[in-house]
């Protein structure tokens, strides 16, 4: 049942958040506007308003499994616009501290897509709903408000009531200068500065390459801070990603890009990269830190705003969560916004922060393993730290921690499963298993 005499609601960006927003409030509010001050493609092609588009992006299988919650059919038809699927404990290929994850059918499938053809999907989705309104060249500049509750947004076309106004502009949001200017505190911040610097190029694929797989991560590690990515794409496409950490800054070259993938702990991304025909040049992106605004802190909201997906939590790019956590706070809306308006951005804080949690937790202690990125380091982190050490090499051999891991890593499971109690066991006696081992392969 759907209820609209909620009045207007307005998001503002068109980006992957934004589009899930707008479509999680449609049939609640009775119009749903998204204010997007680019022009947008009307194909699948990069945007400049996503400079990060060019590069890989990881669909994780909960992210996906929540899309098809939002849009019924998506990841179908993702896979009909030629998107690559496998296995993600066979068909792709992890390295942990150099170890590669012991092999084992999960029944997860990962799926392999270009940023751009995500946007288009999902866009294309979202502007087909009757009640959505998706108005390119519009910039918001200024929320408009009335006793202290946001009442709408003053945008350069003119100005736009609404119930409800959802800011999902991520790096351009200008919601912390628009709560100071309306007197409220600005959220306590937490970084992450692990400087990353990711280099990507496409390549021609065919099915025989790298032994048929789907694509492969090599995680950096203390002493090892570069690492890659590899991912089978549509259009028979390769996309490969090498990026470094704390001051590595890998080359935009052909010759530099294979001596950089040669520096790794393991062949494979170097060997494919010997073979395989460019299709285009390098691009490069930095990306100093991973920056968590705790909204769900504050003592005070103003009623109808609330900040949604990179302008509440940007994550370290190389752990793949943003589109998930996005799509996951998205349902979250959704399920809130049939109560009313009323006090609506304290529970949705608290629910996104949840969400969030689990995702954070898992950058900020591979992040925090450089002894190079600031960040409080306690006795019980120092424990945890050593005892995933020890998981890692032990998931070499024991497949079952394998899946735990990928089901952490593809936000199916809480990072706890890691430390559940069968775990601990499986934990000490695979890593005895695995010491005689070579740490590579």
């Amino acid at each position: 049942m759907t209820m609209t005499g909620n009045g207007d609601a307005v998001v503002i960006g068109a980006s992957i958040a934004g589009l899930l927003a707008a479509r999680a409030l449609r049939g609640t509010y009775r119009r749903v506007t998204v204010l997007e001050r680019d022009d947008l493609p009307d194909g699948a092609a990069p945007r400049r308003g996503v400079p990060q588009g060019r590069h890989l992006h990881a669909l994780l299988a909960g992210g996906a499994r929540v899309l098809d919650e939002l849009l019924p059919g998506f990841t179908a038809e993702l896979i009909a616009a030629g998107a690559a699927t496998g296995d993600p404990q066979v068909d792709d290929t992890y390295y942990l501290d150099g170890h590669r994850l012991a092999p084992a059918p999960s029944g997860l499938t990962a799926i392999g897509a270009t940023r751009p053809l995500l946007d288009h999907l999902i866009r294309r989705r979202v502007a087909a709903l009757s009640d959505v309104d998706i108005r390119t060249g519009v910039a918001a500049l200024a929320p408009l408000t009335s006793g202290g509750a946001v009442t709408g947004v003053r945008t350069d076309a003119g100005d736009l009531p609404a119930a409800l106004v959802v800011d999902a502009a991520g790096a351009g949001s200008r919601a912390l200068r628009w709560l100071t200017d309306l007197g409220f505190a600005e959220p306590r911040t937490e970084r992450l500065q692990a400087d990353v610097v990711y280099v990507t190029r496409q390549y021609r694929s065919t099915p025989e390459q790298f032994d048929g797989r789907h694509g492969a991560l090599v995680v950096p590690f203390p002493g090892m801070p570069r690492g890659a990515a590899v991912m089978r794409q549509e259009g028979n496409r390769w996309g490969i990603t090498l990026f470094g950490l704390v001051g590595e800054d890998p080359p935009t070259d052909t010759e530099g890009m294979l001596m950089f993938a040669k520096s790794l702990p393991v062949p494979d991304v170097a060997d494919l990269l010997a073979e395989v025909e460019p299709l285009g040049d390098a691009v490069k992106m930095r990306y100093p830190a991973s920056v968590r605004r705790r909204f769900e802190k504050q003592s005070r909201h103003p009623e109808g705003f609330l900040v949604t997906g990179d302008a509440l939590c940007g994550f370290n790019p190389t752990y793949g969560q943003g589109m998930s956590v996005a799509a996951m706070e998205a349902k979250l809306l959704r399920e809130l916004v049939p109560a009313g308006t009323a006090g609506l951005p304290a529970r949705f804080y608290r629910g996104a922060a949840k969400i969030i949690d689990g995702a954070w937790m898992l950058a900020a202690g591979g992040d925090l393993r450089f002894p190079e990125v600031e960040g409080a380091r306690g006795t019980a982190d120092r424990v945890l730290s050593r005892y995933l050490d020890r998981y890692r090499i032990a998931a070499s051999v024991d497949p079952v921690l394998g899946r735990t891991f990928i089901e952490v890593a593809h936000m199916l499971a809480p990072a706890t499963a890691m430390v559940a109690p069968g775990h601990v066991v499986r934990v000490l006696r695979g890593a005895r298993r695995a010491r005689s081992r070579r740490p590579v392969g």
